[in-house]
């Protein structure tokens, strides 16, 4: 089931083990070199107990429920220095919501403002992009595919087609294998190293 992004933010979070609401999601830790949710930053009274995690790994989301997310117990959440990855991702402050979309021959679509998601990997799958206001009379919104997406950096995504053929794709979307991430981050040092196919290979695995 695919998921739009906003509405999983301010969204409560169950426990099964109290039977009801623990804390609701602040903020989605996207990873960018494969364009997963991987965690969410939780806010609530009990998340300001030093001895309670407030991070929630969405691996340890059992279903996305009408009411909210389901957890076994509270004792599933993390800090981020408890979990080496999730340390790394969220020190390069990376936030999907306001990059700018390109195409390869560097024409600007808009910039994000959404976005859904896979509710079992938690896989981002659809970007929904802005259109600048003198284009967007007719169309003020693209849905991107991720199988489109060639290259990520700090400020910008970078999309295999043009417009044209981005609105085609629109219309008749189908599900399509995987992209190869290749997350570009030019002031920080970059998790593995995109000119090595071997490596890109490796991460994406």
């Amino acid at each position: 089931m695919l998921v739009i992004g906003s509405k999983m933010l301010n969204c409560p979070i169950l426990s099964l083990h109290v039977g009801g609401e623990i804390a609701v999601t602040r903020d989605a830790i996207v990873d960018p070199e494969d364009l997963r949710i991987i965690a969410y930053t939780l806010d609530g009274p009990l998340m300001r107990d030093p001895e309670n995690g407030n991070i929630l790994i969405t691996d340890d989301v059992r279903e996305i429920s009408q009411n909210g997310m389901i957890i076994d117990s509270i004792d599933r959440l993390v800090n981020r220095e408890d979990i080496i990855r999730l340390d790394q991702v969220m020190n390069l402050n990376f936030n999907l919501i306001g990059l700018k979309v390109v195409t390869q021959g560097g024409k600007k679509l808009g910039k994000i403002v959404d976005y859904t998601f896979d509710s079992q990997s938690f896989s981002i799958f659809q970007l929904i992009v802005q259109r600048p206001m003198f284009s967007s009379l007719n169309d003020p919104q693209l849905t991107i595919n991720r199988s489109q997406i060639i290259e990520i950096d700090d400020y910008k995504i970078t999309i295999k087609h043009d417009k044209e053929q981005v609105k085609v794709e629109k219309k008749t979307q189908q599900a399509e294998p995987e992209f190869q991430p290749d997350f570009v981050n030019p002031f920080r040092k970059p998790a593995y190293d995109p000119s090595s196919e071997d490596n890109a290979s490796t991460t994406s695995e």
